[in-house]
């Protein structure tokens, strides 16, 4: 009974072997092992111990605590129940063999057992709910409270990886979540919305569900468990202060106190950092959150400061969001009147009637704008010389502006004039200097010393630039003044600004240069009439005439120029399958001259083109291949038929489109082969490629040829776009070299396919998982295929010598036979010479 009983116990475990551990043969000799098997997996047979010597029997001592054991006469290893990773992670086991006698044969070997965890735990909150305070405004991303939840899985797996996340809020009135969660560490905090409409005044409390997940919350499987968090929203003592005002130059001893903040939390560090980086901040905060200015301010340096106002923790981490002190400097007038020039000049013709404005004296106050303290009043102390009278010009009060008083200046009276003019604010008062020149009135036209300058004839080829005329004309008024100064310019004959004419300032020499390149075919003369003027008005009662206008021709002459094209780049698009002779592109070119053109190529190494010489129409000569050359470029010549010298090339940019015209190939730079005897579940990875544009080959099919042989002994399975494994059938294969037909394709359109033969070896395979291949020593007999090879390339090398000695023998006969040849014809030239 006692017998039956074990043999029934132990078809169990060998049927539980089958099912957990499917047909592989985990047996062999007694050893140190170690095992790692998943918890809970209920009866097993672990392993199966073996002995070479017969009538032996297994024993298992150590941690077995009730689950493990074995099989005293097979030595199967196995559990009779479920392991618990959370009771015991290890077992540590010694397995000995002995004898019928009870002596020890083999033995003690050390048998360790890793229980492997399966996430058979949810995670559980330390808490049944949560409370926290936050205050109005603190800092998005600052923690206030954390919630924590612990796994009794394993902490090393994803297992115990824990997730926190907020899923909603109760209430929740805007689009964005108020909070945010750490979901590693549960830290709880403001989000951006909520550092911003966090109010205690419109909700002071929120519920928050918190979940936490397992698996680090990346499967749908994970265990997940949630908590409530209760929130209370409290007001910020932490504000900026309104905007601060300081009076500029202030006497005070400083620091002196100008504001406070007060943080939320106690026992923070106060800092004060610079909006924009100054040489020296003048503001400090001290540790009970008091702001100074450190020193006297001056407006006119800077009116304005902006700084932050921080607080830190102990460990250097921000506490409170910056707060932003803006600081406004109050002007004093402590600035005087300042004359925009040493010496202000002005200009004023001595014809100028009464009231005219002749200029403005400038002057600038360094405080503040548009204030008491820098406004400006003007008053003129002094002219000098008094003559004709004392009191001709006057200033506005208020703009600084000179006018003339209603006495005409002479400037043989006076040419130059000097003023005193005091410029005062409120507190302090400057003296400007005004130097006023009395200029001579326009009355004097300019006169050309020639009414014509004739003619000159240049090449339309002369460069932008070069002067083909000098011209003078003199005028009477007073030398380096407006009135004398003379202006050139073409009044007729130049519509296109052909030319431009400069003048010399101290000379008042014209000079006609060419402003546009010339063009014969456009023009052949131009018919130029130049006028001088002066920049300043004449003044009533004269006009410029005839004394001021001059003639002057240009004779243009013409220049061979080469042709031009219609376009400075050609580009077209093409299918690469387009027959020969289709029409790609017509390029077009003109002469200047007129002449005749003819077109050619240059660079068509590939002689894909050809041109019609005539027309320029460019048509295709042989077939295209976008995988030879997607993008092909060739110059089109334009050269004139009557010289051939005079000619001009742009580029042709051929772009060729693809088609479907290469056929999926095989890419594979290894031997494919498996190791004798096959296991199962052996593979070889098949890469192949497609020569065609990527869109072409997106997927390439795999497939073997349609044999019984081939199906029966193979199969493929398709891995990616360009990849499949190859696998055998069946483990009843030959150690030899197998061949293989089978066919890829592509999906192109239309799609091609090719046939190939692998090529596939059943070896014994090397300790380097490869083929394994015999070395051959000194006194080992060649085998039959090594003998032929040798005996070939004995016969080869005989076959060698036996050739170039016949070829050697037939040389010197063909020479000797020369020889005799020559000799003979020089016996009968010497013949005919004795007769």
């Amino acid at each position: 009974m006692l017998k039956l009983c074990g043999l029934q116990f132990l078809l169990a475990v060998q049927w539980a072997a089958c099912q957990n551990l499917g047909d592989l043969h985990l047996t062999g000799p007694l050893k140190d092992m170690n095992f790692s098997i998943p918890e809970g997996t209920g009866v097993r047979a672990i392993y199966q111990f073996t002995s070479e010597s017969p009538d032996v029997i297994f024993r298992a001592t150590g941690e077995k605590d009730g689950l493990i054991d074995i099989v005293p006469d097979t030595g199967i290893l196995y559990l009779n129940g479920s392991l618990d990773w959370e009771t015991k992670a290890v077992h540590k086991l010694q397995v000995e063999i002995l004898n019928k006698n009870g002596d020890v044969v083999k033995g003690p070997c050390a048998v360790t057992i890793y229980v492997e965890d399966i996430n058979d735990n949810p995670p559980k909150f330390d808490q049944a709910q949560y409370t926290g305070v936050v205050r109005q405004n603190s800092r998005a991303g600052k923690p206030f409270m954390r919630v924590h939840a612990t796994d009794l899985d394993d902490p090393t797996t994803p297992h115990a990886q824990l997730n926190y996340s907020i899923p909603h809020h109760f209430p929740n009135p805007y689009s964005e979540m108020l909070f945010q969660i750490n979901s590693l560490t549960g830290e709880i905090s403001p989000s951006r919305t909520g550092s911003f409409y966090l109010d205690p005044q419109k909700q002071d409390t929120f519920t928050l569900v918190v979940s936490v997940k397992d698996m680090a919350g990346l499967t749908e499987n994970a265990f997940k468990n949630s908590v409530d968090v209760k929130i209370t929203v409290k007001e910020s003592l932490w504000k900026a202060p309104p905007t601060i005002t300081i009076k500029e130059n202030s006497t005070q001893p400083h620091p002196v106190n100008i504001s406070q903040v007060h943080s939320n939390e106690a026992d923070v560090i106060y800092e004060v950092f610079e909006k924009e980086t100054l040489a020296k901040l003048p503001f400090s905060i001290d540790q009970n959150g008091s702001i100074y200015v450190t020193e006297p301010l001056d407006r006119e340096e800077k009116d304005a400061y902006s700084f932050f106002v921080i607080t830190k923790d102990k460990g250097g981490e921000l506490v409170d969001k910056p707060l932003k002190i803006n600081i406004i400097v109050e002007d004093i007038n402590d600035n005087p009147p300042v004359c925009q020039n040493a010496v202000t000049t002005l200009e004023v013709q001595e014809n100028e009637s009464g009231g005219s404005s002749i200029g403005t004296l400038s002057a600038t106050d360094m405080d503040q704008k548009d204030t008491l303290n820098s406004r400006l009043k003007f008053k003129i102390l002094s002219q000098d010389p008094a003559v004709p009278t004392s009191n001709l010009f006057f200033i506005q009060q208020d703009t600084g502006v000179l006018q003339l008083h209603g006495h005409s200046l002479n400037k043989r009276i006076a040419s130059n004039y000097s003023l005193k003019v005091q410029v005062t604010d409120e507190v302090f008062q400057t003296i400007c200097d005004v130097q006023i020149h009395v200029i001579d009135i326009n009355d004097q036209i300019p006169i050309f010393e020639k009414s014509d300058y004739y003619s000159v004839t240049v090449a339309e080829s002369l460069p932008v630039g070069t002067v083909l005329l000098e011209i003078q004309a003199t005028d009477g008024d007073e030398p380096a003044t407006g009135s004398s100064y003379i202006i050139y310019q073409v009044k007729e004959g130049d519509p296109d600004n052909t030319f431009i004419i400069e003048t010399d300032p101290e000379t008042n020499r014209g000079f006609l240069k060419i402003n546009k390149a010339l063009d014969f075919e456009t023009a052949e003369v131009h018919n130029l009439v130049i006028n001088a003027t002066n920049p300043e008005p004449l003044v009533s009662g004269v006009q410029y005439n005839s004394s001021s206008l001059t003639l002057f021709k240009v004779f243009v002459t013409n220049v061979d120029e080469p042709p031009a094209f219609h376009k400075e780049v050609y580009t077209t698009e093409l299918s690469e399958d387009v027959p020969v002779n289709t029409l790609v592109v017509t390029v077009e070119a003109h002469d200047p001259e007129g002449d005749a053109v003819r077109y050619s190529l240059e660079g068509d190494w590939r002689k894909w083109l050809r041109i019609d010489s005539t027309t320029g129409q460019i048509y295709t000569a042989s077939a295209l291949d976008r995988e030879q050359e997607q993008v092909y470029r060739v110059d089109v010549v334009a050269s004139e038929i009557s010289n051939a010298a005079q000619k001009f090339k742009t580029p042709l940019v051929l772009n060729l489109k693809d088609v479907n015209d290469n056929a999926p190939r095989l890419n594979m730079d290894y031997p494919l082969f498996f190791c004798y005897p096959l296991r199962g579940g052996d593979r070889t990875l098949i890469r192949a490629t497609d020569d065609d544009e990527q869109k072409f080959y997106s997927t390439i099919t795999f497939s073997l040829k349609d044999d019984v042989a081939t199906r029966n002994n193979w199969e493929i399975l398709k891995v990616n776009a360009t990849h499949a494994y190859l696998s055998p059938r069946h483990t009843n294969f030959e150690e030899k070299v197998y061949t293989v037909p089978m066919i890829i394709s592509d999906n192109g359109v239309p799609p091609l396919e090719r046939e190939v033969i692998l090529e596939v070896n059943i070896c014994t395979c090397s300790s380097e998982n490869s083929c394994f291949i015999p070395v051959e020593r000194e006194h080992s007999k060649p085998s039959t295929g090594q003998a032929i090879g040798i005996l070939l390339g004995v016969l080869i090398v005989i076959g060698v010598i036996v050739g170039g000695a016949f070829f050697h023998m037939r040389y010197k006969e063909k020479n000797k036979k020369k020889s005799q040849q020559k000799d003979a014809k020089d016996q009968t030239e010497c013949d005919k010479l004795n007769a």
